[in-house]
């Protein structure tokens, strides 16, 4: 019979246990980590930035850190920091989440000014992917909005690019020295096409290349040029006569790295982006990047377009927002009335 282990011996055994665990359990909490909270179809490219930036900063610094990221539809992401995810820093695609996120208090109210390009070391655009041989004959903003075309765009209310999508194809009306009345109406033919709004731009992407709904899906040039690039030949990329400047900005959430340590560790992370390094990470991922040397090396992944940027059309983000995406705006009105 194995004798009954007394209670002092199990006290002393508990003890002898603990003191090997916590050297461990230490060296875990000594551990730098930073939750990077993004949008959809930012994936790839932070999976590739990341480790990069790890390396550079073991490098120099000797400190190991740990990124891990959170991706979904840009306004879905903020609302989720807002709410409590504890995001070291927001890597999104429109100021106008940012700035949320700075009227909750999470972000300096001057956040565009803390980096450099307004806080945006990417951009993009927002093109067209159409079915091999583009049978629909779908060449511009004018053409979603035609009988018959089914368009895969990510629900305005929710996702970034859907956003974009929208002020895309009513900017191009406007610059073109259309009407208000005029681009209201060619938006509300173009979502009156869109038979199923998907919360996200990833799940946008999946609805059209894979559950093979839809005649075109409009999503960031990046978006496109990736699809392409696992796909093959089945699809084609249309670039419209003109489209919006889609900055995709980046901020520290205050409150997180203060509380946590972590400051330093999150701005360098963020100013890594700017570098060549990783400027030349975010082209190899079909980013428009601000270092010219870099954009150079990368000319052969980007077609000319021209561009118009939110401010010049719609008077800013904060504006845009009010009057197109707060609930009971422009963009409720269209879609009830589909």
């Amino acid at each position: 019979m194995t004798p009954t282990t007394s209670p002092l011996r199990r006290l002393l055994l508990a003890l002898a246990l603990g003191s090997a665990i916590l050297p461990a359990v230490q060296a875990r909490a000594a551990q730098t980590e930073l939750l990077n909270v993004s949008y959809d179809v930012a994936r790839e490219l932070y999976k590739d930035a990341n480790p990069a930036f790890i390396a550079e900063w073991k490098k120099t610094t000797g400190e190991d850190i740990v990124i891990k990221q959170s991706h979904g539809g840009s306004s879905k992401q903020a609302r989720a920091v807002a709410d409590g995810l504890q995001a070291s820093v927001v890597t999104m695609n429109q100021a106008n989440d940012i700035d949320m996120l700075a009227d909750r208090g999470l972000v300096a109210k001057d956040w565009a000014k803390k980096f450099p390009n307004n806080a945006a070391p990417y951009y993009s655009t927002m093109v067209f992917l159409v079915r091999k041989g583009n049978p629909k004959q779908i060449r511009d903003w004018a053409d979603l909005a035609k009988p018959g075309v089914k368009v895969v765009i990510p629900n305005p209310k929710t996702a970034g690019n859907g956003r974009y999508t929208y002020l895309a194809a009513w900017g191009a009306v406007v610059k073109k020295g259309g009407t208000e009345a005029q681009a209201r109406d060619l938006v509300g033919r173009i979502f009156k096409n869109v038979p199923v709004l998907d919360g996200g731009g990833r799940a946008a992407t999946t609805t059209f290349t894979q559950r093979q709904i839809g005649d075109a899906l409009v999503t960031f040039e990046n978006e496109v040029n990736l699809v392409r690039a696992e796909f093959g030949n089945d699809f084609e990329v249309v670039y419209p006569s003109i489209s919006v400047l889609a900055e995709s900005p980046v901020a520290v959430v205050d409150k997180v790295v203060d509380r946590n340590g972590t400051r330093k560790q999150a701005t360098a992370y963020l100013n890594f982006l700017y570098s060549e390094t990783g400027q030349a990470i975010g082209a190899k991922h079909y980013m428009r990047v601000r270092n010219e040397k870099v954009m150079k090396q990368f000319a052969a992944n980007y077609k000319p377009i021209q561009l118009f940027t939110v401010d010049d059309v719609f008077g800013g983000w904060r504006a845009a927002q009010k009057r197109h995406f707060d609930d009971g705006g422009e963009f409720d009105k269209i879609y009830q009335s589909k």
